[in-house]
């Protein structure tokens, strides 16, 4: 089975978000959106329910008119595959080229691959300068701009919110805790701050040592999970602390393919 993470362009008008996130039938795991940040984290299963929202969200959504603090090149900005139980990461692969190639030939929306060919954060830093589309068209799409389409292993999206509004502490503290483990970057986010990060490996580097790390340069008003965190991260992490990581059996990847109709994978 192949979990697909879709960040898509919109986070305020939660009315739309629902309208597109149901276009994954009963392969939608979960939303979360966030305002501030106008961004919304469409979490499905399986290859059929991607395209749909896809589809749905370059129908709807309009990049000229979007602001937002989070970096972003697409109404669809990221489209990750993942492998779950049962899959590898060249099944992730599979399914990402295909996707892409949807995207490129179907909606005419230039398509960046990461993964083994490169990192997020360098199309990030080098889409349409020094880096051209792997797919599709060569310049942005006028409405939907372009897509990032990636395979990557389970990670987890991860902020913690500062008690003190300090953007420079909050850029700092992100700059000394980024490494191989850890993408973060410090944000404004309305009147308060966060260090927003990946745990590219969060069994190697988990949510308790990152919250620690952190904890020593700065007091921490609260943390945030984004999206569905993995079981085996869940059960890395001492029981004591997972209310103070935000973490908990019923945000597990796990625990929602549970309820779906079929019972799981």
């Amino acid at each position: 089975m192949i979990e697909c993470v879709i960040n898509i362009s919109e986070g305020r008008d939660l009315d739309l978000v629902e309208e597109i996130a149901l276009s994954a039938g009963s392969d939608l795991l979960d939303v979360h959106s966030d305002a501030d940040h106008n961004r919304s984290v469409i979490t499905v299963v399986g290859t059929t329910a991607p395209p749909a929202v896809i589809k749905h969200a370059v129908q709807r959504l309009d990049l000229r008119t979007h602001t937002g603090v989070h970096p972003r090149i697409g109404v669809v900005d990221v489209v990750p595959f993942v492998p779950l139980a049962g899959s590898t990461y060249d099944d992730a692969l599979r399914a990402r080229n295909a996707m892409s190639a949807w995207i490129a030939n179907e909606l005419q929306i230039p398509v960046f691959l990461y993964g083994p060919e490169r990192t997020l954060p360098e199309i990030r830093r080098s889409a349409f300068t020094t880096l051209q589309p792997d797919l599709g068209p060569s310049e942005p799409h006028p409405t939907a701009g372009a897509v990032a389409v990636g395979a990557r292993e389970l990670m987890l999206a991860w902020n913690l919110w500062l008690s003190e509004p300090d953007l420079h502490l909050a850029k700092s503290i992100a700059s000394s805790i980024r490494g191989p483990g850890v993408r973060a970057l410090g944000l404004q986010v309305g009147d308060e701050v966060q260090v927003s990060m990946n745990l590219i490996d969060p069994l190697t580097v988990g949510p308790t040592e990152v919250y620690d790390r952190v904890a020593a340069l700065a007091a921490i008003e609260r943390a945030e999970l984004v999206g569905l965190a993995p079981q085996a991260v869940l059960d890395s992490v001492n029981e004591n602390r997972r209310e103070q990581l935000n973490l908990s059996v019923e945000t597990t990847i796990e625990s929602r393919l549970q309820r779906r109709p079929n019972g799981g994978i």
